[in-house]
Parts: C-alpha cells; structure tokens; sequence
C-alpha cells in the first residue's frame, strides 16, 4: 500500500468515527447580530447583580476568614462592612452563612464568616477552591448606582473630549492659523499703505491744482483792481479852496478876501 492510500484511509477512519463531532468544543456563535447585550457602559436589567459565584483561594486558620476570587469584578464595589450571605456550593443544604467584608483587592474580596456550621458540616474539611454562591443586595444597589454614576462621567467625558478636540485643532493648526493671521494682516497692511498713497496722491494733486487756481485767482484780482481804478468816477466838487494851495513866496500878499471897508 502506498502512502496516498494510507493518508486515504486515515482520512476515511477519522471523519467516520462518531466521535469526532461529538467531541467538538467550538462554540456556536450566532451568523448575524451580536453574541449578547453590551452592558459596558449601563447595567442589565435582566441580570440580578445581587447574586454571584466565587472560589475561596485562601483561608484564616481560624477557618472563619477567607479570600474570595471572583471572576466579575463587581466586587470592587464592596466596601469593608458590608454584609454577604453564602451558600456552598454542590451542597445539599440551603440554608446560608452570613459574613461581611473586610477588605477588597482587584478581583478579590476577604469576608469573615460569623459561624460556618450552618452552611457547612464541621466534620468535613474546608479545602481551598471550594466554590460559594454570594447573595448580596448591597452588591445590588452599588451596581446601579456606579452605572448611574457612569453616565454623568460620560458626559462629562464627552463634553471634555469637546473641549480637548477643540484645543488640539487649534494646536495642530497653529502654523496655518498663524500663516493665516500674518497673511491677513499683510493684506490690510497692504491696503491701508495703498490708501495711504492715495490719500497723498490726492493731496499733492489737491495742492497743485490749488496752486494754478491761486496764481489764476491773484491775475485775476490785480486786473479787476486795475479795471477798478481805471473806471473809477472822480467828485466834482471841490475838496479845499485854491488859494489855500498857492505857494508862499514870501512876497507882500495882501489878505484875500480884502476886509470890506465901511464908510
């Protein structure tokens, strides 16, 4: 027999066998939607968060103090006081112990149990790994008010990422914003020394313009004043009497008018 017929009838052997698919492990996961519901941000109404395993990892030798690993980290709510029942399970009991936290760590919990006898037959030994079913209400409460708690962080989150989105916009776009502002203050820069000019260029065209007009104004003026003098209407009366206008010549004059002599 050669090799392809031995890989031929290994390959027939092995998926004949009933076994093959019985013993199959992988999931069946669902072809569309989504596996289940993502409480990440709010909790689920239809779990009861009061109500969850763990496996004892340590104990007291006192057998009344424990560590608690727990595989949901909801336990980081506990706060050292508080009260949990329990129950063992795999036992046929169900009556529960009560206990309450002493300290709590990432995925674990320390409780003290009050007395074990009424969860636990004291004849038997209390091994390490034993699993305990948790009945805590004040779990419950705390759960709620965290997801409740959560969401005013998200909003808050979301406003701050507002914020910050904004900052870093303008810090990203600093250069571009400050090439921007440096363009935009050249052009009015520009505009104003264009205007500047203009104004100048108007006052100096202004100034000449006002310069003919004045040397034109002043000919004009000095002829009328000729005009004036030339056309100017003299009095016919006179203004002082002739002989006050003769020369004194030191020559004997006699008064005139003469006195009037009276006989």
């Amino acid at each position: 027999m050669n090799i392809f017929s031995k890989f031929i009838c290994i390959f027939f052997l092995f998926f004949s066998s009933p076994l093959v698919f019985s013993q199959a492990s992988a999931p069946n996961y669902p072809k569309s939607g989504i596996m289940s519901k993502d409480v990440n941000s709010f909790i689920d109404e239809d779990i009861d968060y009061s109500n969850f395993s763990g496996r004892v990892s340590d104990k007291h030798q006192s057998e009344l103090i424990f560590k608690v690993k727990v595989e949901n980290n909801n336990t980081k709510f506990f706060r050292a006081g508080d009260n949990v029942y329990f129950t063992v399970n795999l036992k046929a009991t169900d009556r529960e112990c009560k206990a309450y936290v002493k300290s709590i760590e990432e995925f674990y919990f320390i409780i003290e149990v009050q007395d074990l006898s009424l969860c636990y037959d004291e004849d038997n030994y209390f091994r390490r790994g034993t699993v305990l079913n948790f009945r805590a209400p004040i779990l419950a409460q705390r759960v709620f008010e965290a997801s409740k708690y959560r969401e005013m962080l998200l909003v808050r989150k979301e406003d701050f990422m507002k914020q910050l989105n904004e900052i870093n916009n303008f810090i990203w776009g600093f250069d571009q914003e400050k090439v921007k502002s440096i363009a935009d203050f050249d052009d009015r820069i520009n505009k104003l020394q264009l205007e500047k000019r203009r104004a100048l260029d108007n006052l100096i065209l202004k100034k000449q313009e006002s310069l003919v007009l004045q040397n034109e104004l002043m000919r004009k003026l000095n002829s009328l004043d000729e005009s004036l003098k030339y056309y100017k209407v003299e009095r016919q009366e006179l203004y002082s009497d002739r002989w006050n206008l003769d020369h004194h010549l030191t020559n004997p004059v006699g008064q005139r008018p003469l006195e009037i002599k009276r006989p």
